[in-house]
């Protein structure tokens, strides 16, 4: 076990500072999504930013503990660094054994789900469901803690069902801080575990972004996040005059070329001067080297999709990867003549 002496010195100095693995904490993340944040996609995505700190899938305890092969869930390529694992579960020694496997595995965080709705997760004592029981939560996290060095961060929404977001969401919050936490990314709505689909909690309960400024400006030494309903790097901007790092997910889902400009319009570098065609170009030996791993090409073409939204011959490029990227005996090539779809040379 981490020495508890140490790792409480690390809490208050580290995150007290909003510091991060000794620096400042990544400004513009890519929020965890099932079945779309894979190796694959985060790789990509990589090519386009070297800042962006990237998450896994959620990754549940009983996966990485019971599942037949463990290491598909938290094998990454050491390009995809800085790279978070998100863990799902509430056991704490269940957790605080996956936390240390995954430093040994090489990760530069460990976040903690409390904010997924699904009833699949819920019926495991899984994500949203938790707001409503912030002591089960503080063992987690400090079991955790006392694992690892690495910064371990809460993921929660502004609360769920009739749970007041002033007064219950400063409680939850509170009670984790003195636990140890410095760090939270929220999800700016509540999640209604009855009643509402997944899709449906991610568009239906309102936004709230003011809750999360005031949580900021009532909290200014910890690091707060914000996530839920952002769609452009300009709202990412807004957003930092008010609180410490942005996530965005399914906007970078149907836009990847989104990642393309974080570099200089959120951190102030010089543009990379990359284009889509030469990106792409970039991931193909990636392809061949999982495809020489075994992995199926089907899903190593999936970040790509969204690539040319909007630019002429897009339609054409989508079309032949989608229909023969299954297809026996289709390689890196595939991707390669789709490009010829789409002129090198466009304006959007």
């Amino acid at each position: 076990m981490y020495d508890d002496i140490k790792r409480k010195k690390l809490v208050n100095t580290r995150y007290s500072k909003g510091l991060w693995n000794g620096q400042l904490y990544p400004r513009f993340s890519l929020a965890p999504m099932l079945d779309v944040t894979d190796r694959h996609f985060r790789y990509f995505l990589r090519l386009l930013s070297h800042k962006t700190l990237m998450y896994t899938e959620m990754v549940t305890t009983g996966a990485i503990l019971h599942g037949k092969d463990p290491e598909r869930f938290l094998d990454f390529s050491a390009e995809e660094q800085p790279i978070a694992l998100q863990l799902g579960g509430s056991n704490p020694e269940d957790l605080a054994r996956c936390t240390e496997k995954a430093t040994q595995w090489g990760y530069d965080e460990i976040n903690l789900n409390v904010g997924c709705p699904s009833d699949r997760v819920q019926n495991n004592m899984i994500g949203a469901c938790l707001m409503a029981h912030p002591d089960r939560v503080s063992q987690c996290l400090q079991a955790m803690q006392a694992t690892t060095h690495l910064p371990i961060t809460i993921k929660c929404r502004i609360g769920i069902d009739d749970q007041d977001e002033d007064a219950d969401l400063e409680a939850f919050v509170l009670q984790l801080k003195q636990a140890g936490c410095g760090i939270f990314i929220l999800h700016a709505r509540k999640a209604w575990l009855q009643g509402l689909s997944p899709k449906e909690n991610r568009e239906v309960p309102p936004l709230n972004y003011e809750r999360v400024y005031r949580l900021k400006h009532q909290h200014p030494d910890l690091v707060i996040g914000i996530n839920g309903g952002i769609n452009t790097l300009q709202e990412c901007s807004q957003h930092l005059q008010q609180v410490d790092s942005v996530m965005l997910g399914r906007a970078i889902w149907n836009n990847p070329w989104i990642v393309a400009e974080v570099d200089q319009q959120i951190y102030g570098e010089p543009a990379s001067g990359l284009t889509r065609h030469q990106a792409i170009r970039q991931y193909l030996p990636y392809v061949e080297e999982r495809l020489l791993a075994g992995d199926r090409l089907n899903p190593m073409i999936r970040p790509l999709l969204g690539v040319f939204q909007g630019v002429p011959g897009a339609r054409r490029f989508r079309r032949l990867l989608s229909e023969r990227a299954h297809l026996p005996g289709e390689g890196a090539e595939l991707i390669e003549q789709a490009l010829q779809a789409v002129p090198e040379s466009f304006t959007v």
